[in-house]
């Protein structure tokens, strides 16, 4: 086995202290890293809900002091601020729905972490994301990106913006193993983190309420709900506090003629218009996506039959991707609904990523 200098990304978590652990485990040289994302640590979530606490760089410390391993914190706050929070303020005020985890990835984790790290003479950057790197069929020494034997916990999704020269310098070495295993494994290892809860929501949003979050960065902007037809059927302070897809919170004064629950069909910032209807109209058959990025195949010049995965933990659809342009045009097999744009579209082989795209809008039947 080669000995590689490894950067493990250390959150403070089970996971990527399990990882960094293997790493070393392996013969690797491996040295820590936390990354301070907050402006201000303090107004970020205590406790186990995020990702980005002054608890979790103490935590990240002690598991690297466990494992052996240097520690050092590394400040990007400004670029995590620039590339993920502008990035989410600014999609929900278009409109779109994005996705922060996968945003983190490609522009954080897998861009500027890498390239210093690439700088600074390390051959890989390890984190512990649930996902294997396997051999890219037809190729030599080029991975691809493939699902994690944990189905609960594979984060395949949320990686599949990489590009292969981004796989090529990575490792994730909990790909092979469930999450119960992996917190058998750090108690064993006398990890502090073996029982610490997973992080989830947006880790940026100390109270978890977006919609207050999005108010405060995007100010009041009031306007009108309405239906398919055009009949107001209530108020809001800013679209942006929707979602394509939404049932709660709609704040709907007056009942469906037929009783059924409304949903949010689409969403217009420039009139300030959330549009809602019954669940159907959510229904979807074609997706046009942008900026496509293959990390396990060649670029197709043909429609490609694939599978398709629309969301974190979502349902995987059969479909026919064909490139359009500089993006491509995704044909259902059988329509999916509560699509909206802004989020990515994963192209899959079986549990192989083939590559993603950023979706710019639906259609409710298949040209």
């Amino acid at each position: 086995m080669t000995r590689l200098r490894v950067l493990a990304a250390m959150s403070g978590g089970v996971d990527s202290a399990v990882a960094a652990a293997r790493a070393a485990a392996a013969g690797h040289d491996v040295t820590g890293v936390h990354l301070a994302l907050s402006r201000n640590p303090s107004s970020y979530r205590s406790g186990a809900r995020g990702c980005c606490t002054l608890e979790d760089a103490r935590d990240a410390r002690r598991a690297a002091d466990v494992i052996g391993i240097p520690f050092y914190v590394w400040d990007m706050a400004e670029q995590f601020h620039a590339s993920v929070v502008q990035d989410f303020v600014a999609e929900y005020a278009r409109g779109h729905t994005p996705n922060p985890c996968l945003r983190c990835n490609e522009k954080i984790k897998f861009t500027a972490v890498l390239d210093r790290a690439v700088a600074l003479g390390f051959d890989a950057v390890c984190t512990g994301h649930h996902a294997r790197l396997e051999a890219t069929p037809g190729t030599t020494g080029q991975r691809r990106l493939v699902r994690s034997v944990d189905a609960a916990k594979d984060q395949s999704y949320v990686l599949g913006v990489l590009t292969s020269e981004q796989l090529s310098r990575a490792l994730f070495p909990l790909g092979d193993t469930t999450k119960d295993r992996v917190r058998q494994e750090a108690a064993a290892l006398g990890l502090a983190v073996a029982d610490k809860p997973d992080s989830h929501d947006v880790c940026f949003i100390a109270d978890g309420d977006t919609r207050a979050f999005l108010q405060r960065q995007l100010g009041s902007a009031p306007g009108q709900i309405v239906d398919a037809d055009g009949a107001v059927m209530g108020s809001h302070d800013g679209s942006y506090g929707f979602t394509i897809g939404q049932r709660k919170g709609l704040a709907i004064g007056r009942p469906a003629a037929d009783g059924r629950p409304r949903y949010v069909l689409s969403i217009e910032p420039t009139s300030r218009t959330v549009i809602v209807g019954p669940p159907e109209a959510l229904e979807v058959r074609q997706i046009e996506a942008a900026r496509p990025v293959w990390s396990g195949c060649a670029p197709p010049s043909e429609p490609l039959h694939c599978l398709v995965q629309l969301r974190a933990h979502g349902a995987v659809y059969p479909a026919v991707c064909t490139p359009a342009g500089d993006g491509v045009t995704v044909r259902l097999r059988e329509p999916a609904r509560g699509v909206a744009p802004g989020q990515a579209a994963v192209f899959y082989d079986g549990d192989a990523v083939l590559g993603s795209a950023t979706i710019s809008a639906t259609a409710r039947s298949a040209a």
